[in-house]
């Protein structure tokens, strides 16, 4: 993307009701260099275990020591910003990356790694309560389709990463991994000049009260906050399976099926693109048909695919993936719109909360699986996640606050093309 993609003119960029899709391509663009980079962690752990001697409990507490900078800060940056805006806090968070990454292609131990996954966790803490802010701000009202866009650059970022990691930092070692700190600076130059146009828009509405109207107005303040604890149970149900795949898919398949490690990488691509994919539908079919039944379908629907995943041959191991990773994917964006109707007013905070918690549950899924793991094997974990989307029928007690038009499959199939 070039540097002309990430700006608007102010008059093509303020209207609340026009949707700013050069905006939300820039955020979306940054949301996957962002995401590449931290992708890369998970996806060198067979070669950080070879080279550092390194158990299943100690790979998972290097995704505990990133997963956990990242979920901790993003509640506080998305509060704080909430009532003190800072559209260049984004280019800083994608600076925090930059500099973890560079420490890790460096690492001369086990400890200077976990610094440095901490130093990438710091970035993304600053990076996407900000980002998801100005992903709202430029939905023009189609805040689902609006997550959806920004979701699905982070997601293409994620499985990239590996990809990367199979044919570039595998061959040519750890140091390899210092060449990417061009895609952290391109991050920062695309980021420096979104902030351009967020400064410019708040200047520009400076003078006019937020509007903020909410269809869950008449629920009260337990109800949200119930819903919201819902919404979050749902989360740890989705982000703890997800660490057993983006974490330890590719031991799975080296242990199960005898694959090479780049062989492995390349399976666990296939899975991360499918979760591209699904991220992407999410969105936009929750703003025509309901966000709340997207919810049921995604985490609730995918249970019959992970039951059968254990079981399965590579074929069937690499198709079951697939639909895995499409369907459980389309939930989050459906999640966090979902989440900041409930809780208008408060899009950085609920997005911190939402991202933040997200990455939590996904480190502390890593650890205690790597310890699972190292007590049994690699593939009774896989069993015992199966399970986890029965957590799906929460959403039975969610409200409904969401009267969308009827609408047909015909138009569905639109929304996906």
């Amino acid at each position: 993307m070039d540097a002309k993609a990430a700006t608007l003119s102010p008059t093509a960029a303020f209207s609340p009701e026009r949707t700013a899709y050069s905006i939300l391509m820039a955020i979306s663009v940054s949301h996957c260099l962002n995401d590449t980079l931290q992708s890369l962690i998970p996806s060198i752990y067979p070669m950080l275990r070879e080279n550092f001697s390194l158990s299943y409990s100690q790979i998972g507490l290097i995704t505990l020591a990133f997963q956990l900078t990242a979920s901790l800060l993003q509640p506080v940056v998305g509060l704080y910003t909430d009532h003190r805006p800072q559209p260049y806090s984004l280019t800083i968070g994608m600076g925090l990356s930059l500099a973890g990454l560079i420490l890790l292609a460096y690492a001369p131990n086990y400890y200077v790694i976990l610094i440095a996954a901490m130093l990438v966790g710091t970035g993304s803490s600053v990076f996407h309560p900000e980002s998801s802010r100005v992903a709202r701000m430029a939905s023009g009202g189609r805040t689902g389709l609006a997550q959806s866009v920004f979701q699905v650059g982070g997601n293409l970022g994620t499985s990239i990463g590996p990809l990367l990691a199979a044919f570039i930092v595998l061959p040519f070692g750890q140091h390899a991994i210092a060449g990417f700190s061009v895609i952290a600076l391109l991050g920062m130059f695309i980021l420096w000049n979104v902030g351009n146009w967020y400064a410019a828009y708040r200047r520009r509405n400076a003078g006019a009260k937020a509007r903020i109207v909410s269809s869950a107005g008449s629920l009260s303040r337990t109800r949200v906050v119930l819903s919201l604890a819902i919404l979050i149970g749902l989360i740890f149900s989705k982000f703890f399976y997800m660490a057993s795949l983006s974490s330890y898919y590719t031991f799975y398949l080296i242990a199960k099926f005898g694959l090479s490690p780049q062989a492995a990488q390349v399976q666990l691509f296939i899975f991360l693109f499918a979760v591209a994919a699904g991220t992407m539908i999410g969105g936009p079919v929750g703003d025509r048909i309901g966000r709340k039944y997207v919810i049921w379908v995604s985490i609730l629907g995918v249970l019959p695919f992970t039951l059968a995943l254990p079981y399965a041959d590579l074929t069937w191991t690499t198709v079951l993936a697939v639909v895995i990773g499409f369907i459980l994917s389309s939930a989050f964006s459906a999640i966090i719109v979902f989440a900041q109707e409930l809780v208008p007013g408060k899009t950085g905070m609920i997005a911190g909360l939402f991202f933040g918690f997200a990455f939590g549950m996904g480190g502390l899924g890593a650890a205690a699986l790597g310890v699972l793991a190292d007590k049994t094997s690699i593939e009774f974990v896989y069993k015992v996640c199966s399970f986890l989307p029965m957590i799906g029928l929460l959403t039975l007690f969610l409200p409904n606050i969401e009267h969308p038009k009827p609408v047909k499959v015909s138009q569905i199939a639109e929304l996906s093309k």
